[in-house]
């Protein structure tokens, strides 16, 4: 175990009993209030930037195809986002992506007394995450169980899952052979996604509205130090000085990945959704232009 996470680990269970004595931590970080906000933070000229960059990659006919979907979310001032996505709100399937649905559930649990965070569980949460095991991804769901887990994705306060944003985040089946327990009630998903709802997750997670602040590092830390480097990740390698939270996905032609992305005083979210072979190479020749758009604006302006 990496000695940051054993020093977050120690820390966390010097505040076991302030946890233990708060069971509404999960109701009181999401600010209900504030779970629709990024309806209406689309920003015009960052909405320009993302179709110039999937412009220039010849990437335009297959977003319009809707073989694409893409969401970047500026996180520098964290009082103003910036939003740009194009078919934002499609919901498709995302194979391992949606295992950051299981890891909420295991902090929401964890807060309100339900789920221990000792080493055995969070090395197993952060196998699911980081080398995105199926075994793991499996144990971790059992612990927070399947209807509980669907229940917080669709609960008013975070509203990850919403009908009236076409859906969101989905886990209606373990990562295991067995078949679908509750596929989502609009698209018949089993590990569903829009780009829209997983770039509100990294939102809600940096602005500690998903858990409480202690959590929230936790969860960042299983995020952390991506196990596999492809995708984003490996799109990134060309912009040295970033840290990555990350978790993607991948299962035939459908080739999904999520990123919050910090360089020093910027910050952003990028999230890629792909249904095709060559799915995986898109996402990895977005992530530098992607990164440009928020860190070099004026770079990227003066190219064009």
């Amino acid at each position: 175990m990496p000695h940051t996470f054993s020093n977050l680990l120690r820390r966390f269970a010097s505040l076991c009993t302030a946890f233990a004595l708060a069971a509404s931590t999960y109701a009181a970080a999401a600010d209900p209030g504030a779970a629709g906000d990024l309806d209406d933070r689309s920003d015009p000229a960052l909405q320009r930037g993302l179709e110039s960059v999937v412009r220039d990659l010849g990437l335009t006919a297959e977003v319009e195809a809707g073989h694409l979907s893409l969401a970047l979310l500026d996180l520098s001032r964290a009082d103003a986002p910036r939003l740009a996505m194009l078919n934002g709100h499609d919901m498709v399937y995302a194979a391992s992506l949606p295992k950051i649905a299981i890891l909420l559930g295991a902090f929401v649990e964890a807060g309100r007394g339900r789920l221990p965070l000792d080493a055995e569980h969070l090395d197993e949460i952060t196998r699911m995450i980081r080398v995105s095991s199926n075994e793991a991804a499996t144990h971790v769901l059992d612990w927070v169980g399947r209807e509980r887990l669907l229940d917080i994705l669709q609960s008013p306060a975070i509203a990850l899952y919403d009908a009236k944003r076409n859906g969101g985040l989905w886990v209606g089946k373990s990562y295991g052979r067995e078949d679908a327990y509750q596929r989502d009630p609009l698209h018949r998903l089993s590990h569903g996604a829009t780009a829209f709802q997983v770039a509100r997750f990294y939102w809600l997670l940096d602005s500690n509205r998903l858990v409480s602040p202690e959590l929230t590092a936790l969860m960042k830390q299983a995020l952390s130090e991506p196990g596999i480097r492809h995708k984003f990740v490996k799109g990134l390698e060309s912009r040295p000085g970033v840290e990555i939270y990350r978790k993607s996905g991948t299962w035939r032609d459908f080739h999904a990945d999520s990123a919050l992305v910090e360089r020093g005083e910027y910050k952003f979210v990028i999230v890629g959704l792909a249904h095709h072979p060559d799915g995986g190479e898109w996402l990895a020749r977005l992530a530098a232009p992607l990164h440009d758009l928020i860190v070099l604006p004026e770079r990227v302006a003066a190219r064009r």
